[in-house]
This record gives structure tokens, C-alpha cells and sequence, in this order.
């Protein structure tokens, strides 16, 4: 299976949905489309994490000051499943591995794993 969640507001994934050959993957842009449990829970199997799934960068983040709460896995998870941005973008999904957020080192193991 080769999935993609990107936000089509986002110039970010729009450059990396351009350098990446995208052609076979099946596209879901979250904020007309939100994750739903099923695939977050998909998304938690294979990295491992929700925190991992969550972009600390994410305006809502200082809207709710959560730099200084203890936040748990179990909100993590919520806060992904309420809020459309708090999922760290783009997420490629490649059969059994995950590429999570925008790092040029995500990027060049996608590209790798696309070879």
C-alpha cells in the first residue's frame, strides 16, 4: 500500500508531493478528508508513537500552552484525531514503513525507499 496525508495549503507538501514520485499513491488532504481513528491506529502500528505523529509546531500548540503541560500518548492521539493540524505533515505511507514530517532526512529515505 502507498498512501500520503498532505494539506494542500501547505507549500511544504506541495514541494515534496512534487519531488517525490506520487503517481501510485492514494492522496488524502486532511483537512477536507480528517484522519480518522482507523488511520491513525495504522499510522501508531507503524511508528511506534502518537507523539511522533504530532506537530509541536502547530499554532493551536501555544494557543493551548502545551510546551508546559504533561501531555500523554492518549492526548496526543485526541488532539490528532480533533484537530487536522496537529498531525505532523506530510505522512507517506510505503507498505510496512512510515515517513513522518518535512526533515530532508525523511525526505531522502523516501526517495530511497521509491528506488
Amino acid at each position: 500500500m502507498k498512501k500520503v496525508y498532505f494539506l494542500k495549503t501547505c507549500d511544504t507538501c506541495q514541494r515534496i508531493l512534487k519531488e517525490v514520485p506520487t503517481e501510485e499513491f492514494e492522496r488524502q488532504e486532511i483537512k477536507s478528508t480528517p484522519v480518522n481513528s482507523a488511520q491513525l491506529e495504522e499510522m501508531h502500528q507503524l511508528s511506534g508513537s502518537y507523539k511522533a505523529l504530532f506537530n509541536t509546531r502547530a499554532r493551536l500548540c501555544k494557543t493551548l500552552d502545551l510546551k508546559n503541560k504533561k501531555v500523554t500518548e492518549a492526548d496526543y492521539k485526541k488532539y490528532i484525531l480533533e484537530e487536522y493540524t496537529f498531525l505532523k505533515r506530510p505522512v507517506f505511507i510505503v507498505d510496512a514503513a512510515i515517513f513522518i514530517g518535512n526533515s530532508k532526512k525523511v525526505v531522502a529515505a523516501l526517495k530511497l525507499e521509491l528506488t
